[in-house]
């Protein structure tokens, strides 16, 4: 990879839509924590998006709180009076207790200020999902309005697909939505496939290993099987490098220096081969036949084509608000299982960590080069559920962490000593650093392999 071949544009697109979503979903979930420590008396001393060691990019002081944004976008925090917190303020835990500090509060008060955040999420997400619905419905293209079949690429060739081939169904169960199937075949755990191929129906077995290959070719966003579709100009950028005539909506690619393609995979891998130079294209247009010289920037012609939802027609389900409501919640608790099935395929060694798991890099990278709103909202959404998982989660220095032992004071009669609680939070924020520093230096290594 060289810094000519990044797409800066495309990069400063994702980042803004990153910072965005991310800043969303930890000022909401801090204010989560915030809302409750202030109803119950509590002092809160820094509210603040973003981590902040050494300084702040911004702060200003309203009352007894300061406000400010740090300089790491690893998350946020609300620093609260009298709690062992990832401030690790032991001189003031050596004081005795303050009315207004946290430690002092009753133990129900302290469990409703520590999940605050998660409940926030957790309605966030449901709202950006419901939203979702309402607004914008759901969208997708039937796999059986595939005119051309698929596009297999060498992975799904080697357990049997075929470029032409439909997929059907999947352990017998039918396949509508064409672009859930390489999703479903994952978190499904798919053992066989149901393919149609030309008047031939067939059943291929899906191999043991293939979830875990499924998984890193999804990392590196290689698609398993792709819409099989010919290369019709949708429209034409403007930084197309043309020597000799001219591309124009409406045309149909059919060739690069007379290697002649049908589907635009073809396209894709004919291009590569003639990567930064110049090439003789040949076209359709209309009925005559006709050739272009251009030359393959990074080893692209410089057109959008028609897109398969386009040419083969999609089915869109609109929703009223009140039918939005079920659908959202539900499409809420989807993906919190998916994400769960996907936890426990690493845990029991069905999925390698080393394709599954990913930094702020990765989280950037899943938003798209253009904005776009619905994409937007929901990976935002998508993200919401997530944290809240995550942060339920019964580790220290995690809020699922400060919850647990508080549930244990609240059944035993027995608060646990701020030293214990000191251990406990050093020891949940060694292992959350060692994970961001592990899932961090997996991306570097993606992005430099």
């Amino acid at each position: 990879m060289t810094l000519l071949a990044i797409d800066f544009s495309s990069v400063a697109v994702k980042t803004g839509q990153f910072i965005l979503s991310f800043s969303i979903l930890v000022v909401l979930h801090e204010l989560g924590h915030f809302i409750p420590a202030k109803l119950f008396k509590c002092r809160v001393e820094k509210f603040y998006l973003f981590f902040n060691p050494w300084f702040s990019l911004f702060k200003t002081q309203k009352g007894e709180t300061e406000y400010g944004i740090g300089w790491i976008p690893f998350g946020g925090f609300v620093k609260i009076s009298g709690m062992i917190d990832e401030s690790m303020d032991k001189e003031q835990m050596k004081l005795p207790p303050e009315d207004y500090e946290f430690r002092s509060k009753p133990a129900w008060q302290r469990l409703i200020i520590m999940t605050g955040g998660v409940l926030v999420n957790i309605i966030l997400a449901i709202v950006i999902f419901i939203g979702i619905t309402a607004y914008w419905g759901e969208e997708y293209l039937p796999a059986k309005n595939l005119k051309y079949g698929i596009a297999a690429d060498s992975l799904a060739k080697s357990i049997g697909i075929r470029d032409g081939d439909n997929i059907v169904a999947i352990d017998n169960n039918p396949v509508e939505n064409f672009s859930a199937i390489t999703s479903d075949i994952i978190l499904k755990e798919a053992k066989t496939l149901q393919l149609q191929r030309g008047a031939e129906k067939l059943s291929i077995n899906i191999p043991s290993g293939l979830l875990k290959e499924l998984v890193k070719e999804n990392k590196n966003e290689i698609p398993f099987v792709d819409v099989r579709f010919p290369v019709v100009v949708d429209s034409v950028k403007k930084d197309t490098m043309m020597q000799k005539g001219f591309i124009a909506k409406g045309d149909t690619l059919i060739a690069i220096n007379n290697h002649n393609f049908t589907y635009y995979n073809e396209l894709i891998a004919l291009r590569n081969q003639y990567k930064d130079s110049m090439v003789d294209v040949k076209l359709l247009r209309g009925k005559d036949t006709t050739t272009v010289r251009c030359f393959l920037k990074n080893g692209y012609i410089g057109f959008i084509p028609v897109n398969a939802g386009k040419m083969f027609g999609t089915v869109v389900k609109t929703y009223t608000f009140g039918e939005a409501i079920p659908e959202g919640i539900t499409r809420c608790k989807e993906t919190l299982t998916k994400y769960i099935t996907g936890l426990k395929q690493i845990f029991s060694g069905k999925v390698s960590p080393n394709d599954s798991l990913g930094s702020v890099i990765s989280i950037g990278n899943t938003f798209p080069s253009i904005w776009d709103w619905e994409r937007f909202w929901t990976l935002t959404g998508i993200f919401s559920i997530i944290l809240a998982f995550m942060n339920i989660l019964p580790i220290p220095a995690l809020d699922g962490g400060h919850a647990l032992f508080t549930l244990v004071e609240m059944i035993t009669g027995r608060k646990p000593s701020d030293k214990f609680m000191e251990y406990a939070q050093i020891v949940g924020m060694v292992l959350l650093m060692s994970m961001m520093v592990y899932a961090l230096g997996l991306d570097f290594w993606r992005l430099f392999k």
